[in-house]
């Protein structure tokens, strides 16, 4: 009865629009030429995907050679906020010539880590510091605050261009450094290198007094990059700088990360496993603020040592 009446109001539907002279086309049913294809999920407990449905083996990036050169160490750092541990001793390198990645669940201890480095954390007033930093082999304790952060830079997830012009921007620290303001001539070719390092230049050569504000995300992040270059750090920290971008920006920015390795050491936080195995060389794995495992990336993705982080890069949590 109900499918009657459907049909009923339909072709009375049908004859009010058709007085009106707008009758809706008919209704077209399109039967498949074939019945759709079921693939057979893999026997339970074997893991293994079935044959020509394989995922592409993941593509790392070119390294050049460099010699890797120690830049900073952490020796048993320990930091916590109020009654809270968020990073409980822990020891590990930062090499020149090398990306280091850190990696872990959220809440785990890795931005603190990182942000100590520089000692930002510090800007935190429960935050606690224990052990040491070294950078050099000098205690960053014993430099101006101001001076450290020169030689140990720092990008966040999100871009942080300054509402000035492309090449104001570049210049900021350079007119900084110094009591005398240096002209915009003399500071041509420092901008014009970080920008070819930040592989921006060719993008924006001809829009330098255009607002940096006005430039795509990716481009943005690179800018910042350039910005951190100009003052010639020797260590450059990285939060999740691809967080915020699409995966053409992400590719670009990765690419930006391994052709400076070999000029600055880089330490990034990430949650993107694939991007830790395409740009790091070293990757350590905290958990609850303890360094689990340490290692190169091709034996802590491959062969980890610790039952832990094998659950953590094989997907088991996080």
């Amino acid at each position: 009865m109900d499918s009657l009446r459907d049909e009923r109001g339909m072709d009375a539907s049908r004859t009010l629009l058709a007085g009106a002279g707008q009758l809706p086309p008919p209704v077209r049913r399109i039967a498949p030429a074939a019945p759709p294809t079921i693939v057979t999920p893999p026997p339970n407990g074997n893991g293994r995907v079935p044959a020509g449905l394989a995922a592409p083996a993941l593509k790392r990036l070119p390294r050049p050679d460099a010699p890797a050169i120690e830049r900073m160490r952490t020796e048993a750092l320990t930091i916590a906020y109020g009654e809270k541990l968020a990073v409980n001793a822990v020891s590990l390198e930062v090499r020149q010539g090398e990306v280091l990645a850190l990696i872990g669940p959220s809440g785990c201890g890795k931005t603190t880590l990182l942000r100590s480095l520089n000692r930002l954390v510090d800007l935190t007033p429960t935050a606690v510091r224990g052990g040491r930093i070294l950078l050099d082999g000098e205690d960053v304790d014993g430099f101006d605050v101001t001076h450290l952060r020169r030689r140990v830079g720092m990008l966040f997830q999100q871009p942080n261009p300054f509402p000035m012009s492309i090449f104001d921007n570049v210049a900021y620290g350079l007119r900084e450094r110094g009591s005398k303001k240096p002209s915009r001539r003399a500071l041509e070719p420092a901008v014009t290198e970080a920008l070819h390092r930040a592989g921006l230049f060719e993008e924006v050569k001809d829009n330098l007094e255009h607002p940096a504000l006005a430039l795509s995300g990716g481009q943005q992040q690179r800018l910042c990059i350039a910005r951190s270059l100009a003052v010639r750090p020797e260590v450059l920290l990285l939060d999740e700088p691809c967080s915020a971008l699409d995966p053409i920006s992400t590719a670009t920015i990765e690419e930006t990360i391994v052709a400076l390795r070999s000029e600055v050491a880089i330490v990034i936080v990430t949650h993107n496993l694939q991007q830790a195995q395409r740009v790091a060389d070293h990757v350590a794995f905290m958990y609850l603020g303890d360094l689990i495992e340490y290692g190169e990336v091709e034996q802590v993705f491959s062969a980890p040592l610790a039952e832990r982080t094998r659950e953590y890069v094989s997907g088991g949590f996080g």
